[in-house]
């Protein structure tokens, strides 16, 4: 697909849309804060945006991408920028789109272990809030202090608990998605059995941004864990550190995630086993 240039007549209506406080450009913004925009963790890549977008609600992320499907001006959903895919990178500049307005947490159900959030809610900010009712939210990847939660879904995030919990994508049960022609669509339901039609709920999870963007999401939650046990076990190399994750599964138990760190002291290598 050939792409359009963005034209003075198309930011003029994305202003009209979320206010021109939201509409940033090189000239209108502080050089560094802009660069940001055009790059992620990747390595040292960077791909300067025509024009970075912050709208505040699905409606007007609707309206936006609309125009951009009408005009052919290409679009790049964005999160926090911590991700390690090139997926928030604007390869073709055009329209970055930053989620970061989006930043509410809906709704917390506690009797249906549930809640609804907006994709620009960091991570560790939505396992506080959870936790301060008594329920619990497992997937903590590393960038949790920062990432945002659309973010996660985009990239399928995991994080050192997946061994026992799982990974993002197994917590998500609908996504409110912008289709590229501006549609705005629910993809699943707020339900733990739903087998009706196809899967768009875990086709649009790991997309990075290319089927749709995310502005609402429901999430099923955990009653929160009773007892927290750390275990630090010291091997004498790898191989008996790997032979020991396999006894432990063997034995039927499951600890939420665990590291591996070896050294070599005067006594020769050494693995560590963290069990947490």
């Amino acid at each position: 697909m050939e792409y359009q240039v963005l034209t003075p007549t198309l930011v003029t209506a994305f202003e009209a849309i979320v206010g021109p406080a939201h509409v940033l450009t090189a000239q209108t913004v502080e050089a560094d804060v802009y660069t940001d925009y055009g790059r992620d963790h990747t390595e040292d890549f960077h791909f300067a945006p025509d024009v970075v977008v912050r709208p505040a609600n699905a409606e007007e992320v609707s309206q936006i991408v609309r125009l951009c499907y009408e005009h052919h001006i290409p679009v790049t959903p964005r999160g926090a920028g911590t991700g390690l895919s090139g997926g928030a990178l604007p390869i073709h500049h055009g329209v970055v789109l930053s989620t970061e307005r989006l930043n509410k947490i809906i709704e917390i159900d506690e009797r249906n272990l549930q809640a609804t959030v907006e994709p620009g809610v960091v991570t560790e900010v939505f396992q506080n809030a959870v936790k301060e009712v008594g329920l619990f939210y497992p997937p903590d990847p590393a960038s949790k202090g920062s990432c945002f939660l659309g973010g996660n879904l985009s990239e399928s995030s995991g994080g050192p608990k997946a061994v026992k919990y799982g990974v993002t994508k197994d917590y998500v049960l609908n996504m409110q998605v912008v289709l590229p022609t501006g549609d705005i669509i629910w993809t699943g339901a707020n339900t733990l059995k739903n087998a009706t039609g196809y899967n768009l709920t875990q086709l649009m999870v790991g997309s990075e941004g290319t089927l749709g963007i995310i502005t609402r999401i429901v999430f099923k939650l955990l009653p929160y864990p009773q007892q927290n046990l750390l275990l630090l076990a010291p091997f004498r190399n790898e191989t008996e550190a790997a032979a020991a994750v396999s006894a432990i599964f063997r034995a039927g138990i499951v600890p939420p995630g665990w590291n591996l760190w070896s050294g070599k002291p005067l006594s020769g290598r050494r693995a560590t086993l963290t069990f947490r």
